[in-house]
């Protein structure tokens, strides 16, 4: 008998299909970020990076052109198992010619994302990009006093509508196309109503164009802070949550996004109550919205098991953000996505129901006791099994090394 067919006999015996849960994570699409393979420099602006966010080291093989940057998610993508999505910033537009504002940007700067993600039958997701430009003034954008900086940005955010739709209909998949701004204040602010109040003018008037709400996604992301924006942030939890509601678009949570005792776990539930869908951005704060490399850790496990416990795998849009100069950086994206995997693999492997019937049962002591030893069941035995149904190596660290070697070294 296998080791797998050994961990599928013990989780029987708990009233858990480790096969259906193979199965159901086959299913599970991960939207998977392309600005970890060039450290969120994009190629329509020498602007540094800003926006209260950064990117640490220097690692040699960094990604300098779309080719690059797409061989390189090639081979990531070789590397990691299941179904996926390429999640794109409108910063990473490729100019034929002359280049555009974006305020100006159109379908046709994205067509070689387009041709690259039907040739892999790929769908894309969509972020505008409200930072890094010369046009973010004072550290605004959509919130900004300037007349002039406001209406850039609104009209940035109305043609990103149009190439989301752009996707949605070239790949035949839903475009989730999130909204996310780094305005605020470094100290404390003498007006914190303003600000939010001309956010949500410039919300209302991107969403005011024509799109198809089946085809597209708007969500909103809040923020706690940044570097350089300690004191206030225009797009707080308490507003983005009470604008995505008022009008009836998806709320995104980034797990990095709060104060530091906060878990989006914990919001999961509290949400699926109220959206017909919700949306994720799945990083690793240390301290802070950091964005490390996501790790199988307590938090990303808990915000699966949320996921799947709630049958909710339908409903969230699952979406990886985060960027590291200090590593490999092809071995960063297949480390963090496996990881979202992982956590899922391990929901799927919950006695969800007996759980739930022990703590409506109020019997504590042996839900503390179940929960403990799920802990130490042979997850990785089922864990080997899957990625050897997807035909991806157990051992992914060698090929990195190697593509490493051949590739990224000549990169100078």
């Amino acid at each position: 008998m296998s080791r797998f067919d050994e961990a599928k006999k013990m989780y029987a015996s708990l009233g858990v299909d480790a096969e259906a849960a193979i199965e159901q994570l086959k299913d599970v699409c991960i939207s998977v970020h392309c600005w970890q393979g060039d450290d969120v420099g994009g190629f329509d602006s020498p602007e540094a990076l800003s926006g209260g966010i950064q990117t640490t080291g220097n690692y040699p093989g960094k990604a300098r052109t779309p080719a690059e940057l797409m061989a390189d998610i090639d081979k990531a993508f070789s590397l990691m198992p299941g179904k996926k999505k390429l999640n794109l910033h409108a910063c990473y537009a490729i100019f034929d010619g002359a280049p555009a504002g974006r305020d100006q940007l159109e379908p046709k700067h994205f067509k070689a994302w387009v041709d690259y993600a039907k040739a892999r039958n790929l769908g894309i997701d969509f972020n505008p990009t409200f930072f890094a430009h010369p046009m973010v003034k004072d550290n605004l954008t959509l919130s900004s006093p300037d007349e002039t900086v406001r209406r850039y940005w609104v009209e940035h955010g109305k043609a990103c509508i149009r190439i989301s739709e752009y996707f949605a209909e070239e790949t035949g998949v839903p475009c989730v196309m999130n909204i996310w701004i780094p305005d605020g204040y470094k100290d404390i602010p003498a007006d914190r109503l303003g600000p939010r109040a001309r956010f949500r003018k410039s919300l209302d008037e991107i969403l005011s164009i024509p799109y198809d709400k089946t085809k597209v996604y708007v969500t909103l992301e809040s923020k706690v802070f940044g570097i350089g924006l300690e004191s206030y942030t225009v797009g707080s939890a308490e507003f983005c949550l009470s604008y995505s509601t008022k009008a009836g678009i998806t709320p995104l949570m980034d797990n990095g996004h709060y104060h530091p005792t906060e878990v989006v776990s914990d919001k999961i539930s509290s949400l699926l109550l109220f959206n017909e869908k919700i949306a994720l951005h799945v990083t690793r704060p240390v301290r802070w919205d950091s964005d490390h490399v996501v790790l199988f850790d307590d938090e990303t496990k808990e915000i699966a098991k949320e996921i799947v416990r709630n049958n909710a795998l339908q409903r969230v849009f699952i979406a990886t953000d985060y960027f590291d100069a200090s590593i490999n950086r092809i071995s960063a994206w297949v480390t963090g996505v496996r990881n979202v995997q992982k956590a899922l693999l391990f929901a799927l492997l919950q006695p969800n129901d007996k759980l739930k019937a022990l703590q409506d049962s109020a019997d504590m002591t042996a839900l503390m006791v179940l929960q403990e030893e799920m802990k130490t069941a042979p997850f990785g035995d089922v864990w080997d099994e899957y990625l050897r149904r997807e035909n991806v190596p157990a051992d992914y660290l060698s090929a990195v090394q190697d593509y490493e070697k051949k590739v990224l070294v000549n990169r100078v």
